[in-house]
């Protein structure tokens, strides 16, 4: 698949960004005046989509408006996960990391809500972060690798060399980490 190419595979439509391997899943709901039912994963249909991934953990957050957290990636134990949000919005953003990689320092970034049902699958390789746009979210995500908390790496949410577009509204106020005011940029993974 190429940059905007999109295939379906039973109520999933998997969609390539501009950086390979990096790819949207927007889910299908059927709903009635009762609400709606959604699958939100089904191995057989995520490998044919192009999602190959053994996942082993499940992990949840809630963060309120103007938390950023990240840009976050394992050194050695490197994870792929697939994210979702369940409550509210975030922007979720993947930054390339891959060695001799033709987009390494790239970005692609979706933003993720319980109303859009959308997921971002997030290879191994990537640095990985998300900005509240809403009140409160419930942030939820799948990894192929259990966390190792001595192996965590980080980049500057804010690094020009890879200007992301973060779309901080002006009467937001960002809340970050100690540990992640500090992290270098790009060049200073090096």
């Amino acid at each position: 698949m190429a940059a905007g190419d999109s295939v379906k595979h039973g109520n999933f439509t998997f969609t390539e960004t501009s950086i390979e391997g990096v790819l949207v899943v927007d889910v299908k709901a059927y709903g009635d005046e009762r609400g709606y039912f959604a699958e939100t994963y089904k191995r057989p249909d995520f490998v044919a989509g192009g999602i190959d991934a053994e996942f082993v953990q499940d992990n949840q957050s809630s963060s309120t408006k103007g938390v950023l957290r990240g840009l976050h990636f394992q050194i050695e134990h490197p994870q792929s996960k697939l994210v979702r949000v369940v409550s509210g919005e975030v922007f979720d953003v993947a930054v390339d990391l891959r060695p001799g990689s033709a987009t390494y320092g790239a970005w692609e970034g979706v933003v993720l809500s319980a109303k859009n049902r959308r997921q971002f699958f997030v290879p191994r390789g990537f640095a990985h972060g998300f900005l509240v746009l809403s009140d409160v979210a419930e942030f939820c995500y799948k990894c192929d690798d259990v966390y190792h908390p001595n192996d965590e790496g980080g980049l500057a949410w804010d690094d020009p060399e890879i200007g992301v577009a973060w779309p901080i509204a002006q009467d937001m106020e960002l809340v970050l980490s100690d540990k992640d005011k500090v992290h270098p940029g790009l060049s200073g993974l090096a």
